[in-house]
């Protein structure tokens, strides 16, 4: 059975990490250096610092996490600069949990997250060579707006972004 929740204090960036490296091992194969391939757990705890991280679990096993956070005005991204915008990063499901919907949970609470904090839209970014991502996120609705070479990086990167409607939902 499938819960989603947000990080807590007591949760291990130990195991978290591993479901990166897991996650992430086939783009690292491939010659893409996301930093998710190799981070270590303090890594893990700086890219999440002001952010709301979300975990998804299959039982008791850590199979999923997405990362949301408001746009930073440091960024080397100009798209992730801009006020408004919300940014989902370091997606990932575990290799053997794939193909349940996981990552759609996921994808959909980072979104919930960002329209009830009253963003206006949602941004990522993913390597252009990994057109199965930017399929997947094209299907979901997001669109690619610009390019950016993140120092250090083996591939230009395109920043895909998604208008977050703010319908009726119950309670409002």
């Amino acid at each position: 059975m499938l819960t989603l929740r947000i990080l807590r204090d007591t949760d291990s960036l130990q195991e978290l990490t591993g479901l990166l490296h897991r996650a992430y091992a086939e783009l690292g194969a491939a010659g893409l250096n996301f930093t998710a391939v190799d981070q270590s757990p303090e890594v893990t705890a700086q890219r999440i610092a002001g952010g709301t991280c979300f975990l998804a679990h299959w039982g008791e096993t850590l199979v999923g996490t997405v990362l949301a956070k408001p746009a930073e005005p440091g960024s080397a991204c100009r798209y992730f600069r801009q006020p408004g915008v919300a940014t989902l990063r370091q997606f990932a499901v575990d290799p053997g949990h794939r193909g349940k919907g996981i990552g759609l949970r996921l994808i959909e609470a980072c979104e919930q997250w960002a329209r009830d904090a009253g963003f206006e839209e949602i941004a990522l970014d993913t390597a252009r060579p990994a057109q199965h991502l930017i399929s997947l996120y094209t299907r979901l609705g997001y669109q690619i707006v610009e390019t950016v070479q993140w120092e250090g990086k083996t591939y230009e990167s395109v920043v895909m972004r998604k208008q977050l409607g703010h319908g009726w939902r119950s309670g409002h």
